[in-house]
């Protein structure tokens, strides 16, 4: 595995004194003006330079860097990752007819988690070809053959096995211990795979495991692959030999406005699953998503209101918890910084949406710049987990999203409209 290059943390910047805030080579101010707020920014650089350093950093070894759909599914962003090498990581049908829609010739490329796989959706995902199944249950995997056989297709799968490591993150986003409803129990991993070994429209493809979101140490990685790695050898003792170790993805960001190397937390990550798997020759898939996308986009609102109440400032915006709900569901910190700065003494204030609910909120009691109605604020390393998670709430049209790559920006999701969202509706009350 060697090295990888220098990456940025995020994209948005002050080019010059008075310019205001920037993706990349474009004014954010400017996109406000022409496509209006809430809007989602994403930097199409910052997306491939992430990707970039996964690759090189495991470029020593033959490995398929899956990007976690989940994290954010805009078409335009799959179609790019597809174009320089990525394949994907799916949790449900919808997200593979995404993956399909952006990228045609991705299926090879796709692994399916997840733990409720519909007959449906395995039928789907077997007549387009998907590299494997990442099997979460002795049901499901009776159920896959059960599907493979009605079709007449082999299933490739993995088994997803739970290792029982502790990775400290938020509860929400933890999956590797033994209380998690997620995967299989390691230590039935070798029993199960014997137990379909005759199974003719079964392929022990690889094996699978996720440890959560978020992971800031390369420590919990290792361990887990390391346990992983001693059941690969044991089938193969057992004349099972399998293709593939998915490693899962989880590598986590920081959110707060410190310093962070994303090359050197890659290559941290790297040397960690390179320790737990000292000889393994096979291939290695891997699922990125946040460490991907998420500081590769913002959410950009603008100032409604200023009002006190109390001994309280708020800062009310056009954007809501249904726009951006990490604050509101995980307590999650997101940087905001004003597009055009304010000279004067900070205030704290809480920022807050129009959303008729006590938790629509982005920060509280958070120390900001003075902000005046009709400011733009930026809200950072919003590109996952953002637009993904977002709602209709309070029949609130989701915003629309743009995509900046070089001095370029594109719209590649329009403004829905409340048009769209009565649309599926049936309400004439017929006799």
């Amino acid at each position: 595995m060697t090295s990888a290059s220098t990456a940025s943390p995020r994209p948005f910047h002050i080019p010059q004194p008075g310019s205001g805030l920037y993706c990349g080579a474009v004014s954010l101010g400017k996109l406000a003006r022409q496509f209006g707020t809430p809007l989602y920014v994403y930097s199409a650089d910052q997306i491939l330079e992430r990707l970039r350093l996964f690759q090189q950093a495991f470029a020593g070894h033959d490995t398929l860097v899956c990007y976690a759909v989940k994290a954010n599914s805009a078409l335009a962003i799959l179609a790019l990752l597809a174009q320089h090498g990525a394949g994907f990581d799916i949790v449900s049908g919808g997200e593979l007819e995404r993956v399909l829609a952006a990228a045609p010739d991705s299926a090879g490329r796709v692994v399916f988690s997840g733990v409720g796989k519909t007959p449906a959706e395995m039928d789907f995902a077997l007549e387009s070809g998907i590299l494997e199944f990442n099997v979460e249950s002795e049901a499901e995997l009776e159920l896959l053959a059960d599907r493979a056989r009605r079709l007449k297709r082999k299933a490739r799968f993995a088994l997803r096995v739970n290792p029982d490591v502790f990775a400290e993150t938020h509860p929400y986003i933890s999956t590797g211990l033994r209380e998690h409803k997620f995967g299989i129990d390691i230590r039935r991993g070798l029993a199960l795979y014997k137990s379909v070994a005759g199974n003719r429209w079964l392929e022990a493809h690889g094996i699978s495991v996720h440890i959560g979101s978020q992971i800031r140490s390369a420590d919990p990685f290792g361990a887990a692959l390391e346990r992983v790695h001693r059941l690969v050898r044991q089938l193969d003792r057992a004349g099972i030999p399998l293709c593939s170790i998915d490693a899962g993805g989880g590598l986590g960001i920081d959110y707060h406005g410190g310093s962070f190397d994303a090359a050197a937390k890659v290559r941290e990550y790297a040397q960690a699953l390179e320790n737990a798997l000292d000889g393994y020759t096979g291939r290695l898939l891997l699922e990125p998503g946040r460490f991907l996308v998420a500081q590769a986009g913002a959410l950009l609102a603008r100032v409604l209101h200023v009002k006190r109440n109390g001994s309280k400032t708020f800062v009310i915006t056009d954007a809501a918890m249904n726009d951006l709900i990490r604050p509101a569901l995980y307590q999650a910190h997101h940087e905001i910084v004003p597009v055009r700065p304010r000279a004067g003494k900070p205030r704290v204030v809480d920022v807050v949406g129009p959303v008729c609910e006590s938790g629509d909120f982005f920060a509280r009691d958070r120390s900001l710049a003075p902000l005046a109605p009709g400011d733009l604020i930026a809200l950072l390393d919003a590109g996952a987990y953002g637009m993904a998670q977002s709602s209709n709430y309070n029949t609130r049209p989701r915003p629309a999203e743009v995509l900046v790559e070089g001095r370029k920006a594109r719209l590649i999701r329009r403004r829905e409209t409340i048009a769209d969202l009565l649309a599926p509706e049936i309400h004439v009350i017929e006799d």
